[in-house]
């Protein structure tokens, strides 16, 4: 943990009390006293220090002071579904990674059984979202968005997403490209990466993404798991989009954007 981030009502009158593995890091990690300043933040809300006023074996009491903002997400995701020991894993990553909207769609190789998962419901995966937020040293909860129906997102949500957007589908046969191969970087244009299934997109599946504007992008020749496309394709546009987001040459996300319904557990 970089950061300790704290539910917003968790806190009263600018106090929070930890008992849970939070308190168990500032303990017996970071190996805190009484009086010395550790970093936090709330979810969805500005970061600042927190001063240690009790630290005992009930628990951790931080009064805490809040002042800047959390940097803004620089990316949606689109992920056909995964399986759910691997969506488990992805939780904390796609947080720490900096992604806004995660869409999680289905696929002609998806099993449609992925949908009744019990990592889907939120309160399993926002715990997860907020260990990866606290390894990041960020705020900005990913907001989640279930279609179980491909045509019907494409139809009714796909055309917002991509809106004003540059959209890139991973695909082993594009050619692999380097980072000259991304001039829209100074567009200001916010990325979508759509990522698919471990048995891959169906032809029809890319051409509906082309249609609305997606590019095919290749990490090279060998083909990755879902949860190391995901990290690894992050990482790679992450170097280039999130330091123009923090310049605020990216327009950031708007989580307001017309879609079809609101986010899962937001």
């Amino acid at each position: 943990m970089n950061r300790i981030v704290v539910e917003p009502e968790e806190i009263h009158n600018g106090r929070v009390e930890l008992s849970d593995n939070r308190a168990d890091h500032i303990r017996n990690v970071l190996g805190a006293t009484v009086g010395q300043a550790l970093k936090v933040g709330v979810a969805d809300g500005k970061l600042g220090l927190g001063e240690v006023v009790r630290c005992d074996a009930s628990g951790v009491e931080l009064a805490l002071t809040l002042e800047g903002e959390g940097p803004e997400p620089w990316c949606d995701l689109i992920l056909a579904m995964p399986r759910p020991r691997v969506l488990k894993r992805l939780w904390a990553q796609v947080a720490a990674l900096g992604v806004g909207r995660l869409f999680l769609i289905h696929a002609a190789r998806v099993e449609a059984c992925y949908f009744g998962s019990h990592w889907l419901r939120p309160a399993a995966y926002r715990p997860l979202l907020i260990e990866g937020l606290m390894q990041a040293g960020t705020t900005r909860v990913p907001h989640v968005f279930i279609e179980p129906k491909l045509k019907r997102f494409a139809d009714l949500r796909l055309p917002a997403i991509a809106a004003g957007a540059v959209c890139f589908i991973a695909h082993p046969d594009a050619a692999p490209t380097d980072e000259t191969g991304w001039p829209m970087v100074a567009e200001g244009r916010r990325p979508v990466i759509a990522v698919g299934p471990e048995g891959g997109w169906m032809d029809d599946e890319v051409a509906l993404f082309e249609s609305h504007g997606f590019r095919r992008l290749s990490l090279g020749r060998r083909i990755l798991r879902t949860d190391t496309a995901c990290v690894a394709l992050l990482a790679t546009l992450g170097r280039l989009f999130d330091g123009q987001t923090a310049k605020g040459c990216v327009t950031p996300m708007s989580p307001t954007a017309p879609l079809l319904r609101k986010p899962a557990g937001v």
